[in-house]
């Protein structure tokens, strides 16, 4: 049977602070809800990034405005501005700022831990990241079966409940891929953990997941991820069957020691790459 939680931001489970911004959050299940009082003059580029790092914020943000307005500019120049009870979502890679001389309030549900304590991996040229790749499996077949209305709220739903692990996980979404993820995380046990809340959510939704997880080197091209790793993790997803995890050689030498158990998957040639792949199955 559901739980029913609450909590106040009377008696937050954590607060930050940075210059002209604060922020009370609350923890509830898989969701952060955060308040947040924005002063006059306060800009991300000026007042946040000096601490995190990184030319844009690398959090995608979900909220409403309770009082004031506040502004964002996006990597490619798109800008908006947002007043009291407007809703919005704010993607990767942007600038925030208020507006005017009214402080402004908001309340988020989606944000809050990249905001304040994600480095932006864009930040560099070239870095090793673990990669995390899902896939529906037989979506096609699912969404005959359902119908186009009932199939896109129930990819809705899974897309937000991915969303919400590839952050409480530390994770920057890179990519969707038509039914499935890409996500970049900075080592392979968040990755991993993230994988498992994945799949289990799917089970509770009724979809079956797949996963993999690889580290290798990539090249950062601003939100997004290239190379020859890339390409590698998705070809090591091709090998997962419905709600595994399987992830390659590198990835089960670094993790060995946080406590995760590996089952051998054997020898396998992965188009377009060369050699033989050692796979393993988490278990």
């Amino acid at each position: 049977m559901a739980e029913i939680r609450h909590k106040s931001f009377a008696q937050p489970d954590g607060t930050i602070e940075f210059p002209n911004i604060k922020v009370r959050q609350v923890e509830l299940g898989d969701f952060t809800v955060g308040h947040l009082v924005l002063a006059p003059g306060w800009r991300w580029y000026d007042h946040v990034r000096p601490r995190v790092g990184g030319e844009w914020c690398a959090a995608r943000h979900v909220g409403v405005v309770v009082s004031g307005r506040f502004g964002v500019t996006m990597r490619d120049g798109t800008t908006a501005e947002f007043g009291p009870d407007d809703v919005f979502e704010v993607p990767p890679e942007h600038d925030g700022y208020t507006l005017g001389e009214e402080p402004c309030q908001l309340v988020e549900w989606t944000g809050m831990h990249k905001f304040a304590g994600y480095r932006i991996m864009g930040a560099q040229t070239r870095a090793l990241v673990t990669l995390l790749f899902t896939d529906i499996v037989d979506s096609t077949v699912t969404a005959a079966r359902l119908g186009d209305r009932e199939w896109r709220e129930l990819l809705s739903t899974h897309f937000e409940s991915t969303r919400r692990a590839v952050e409480l996980h530390g994770g920057r979404e890179v990519n969707t891929t038509g039914d499935g993820f890409l996500a970049a995380f900075e080592g392979p046990a968040a990755a991993l953990r993230c994988a498992q809340a994945i799949v289990a959510d799917a089970e509770r939704e009724g979809l079956s997941v797949r996963a993999s997880v690889h580290v290798g080197e990539v090249e950062l091209v601003g939100s997004d991820v290239r190379g020859i790793a890339v390409h590698e993790a998705a070809r090591v997803l091709g090998v997962a069957g419905a709600n595994e995890i399987v992830v390659s050689a590198t990835t089960r030498a670094l993790a060995g020691g946080s406590g995760f158990e590996f089952e051998p998957r054997g020898l396998h040639s992965l188009k377009g790459l060369e050699g033989e792949w050692e796979l393993f199955s988490l278990i």
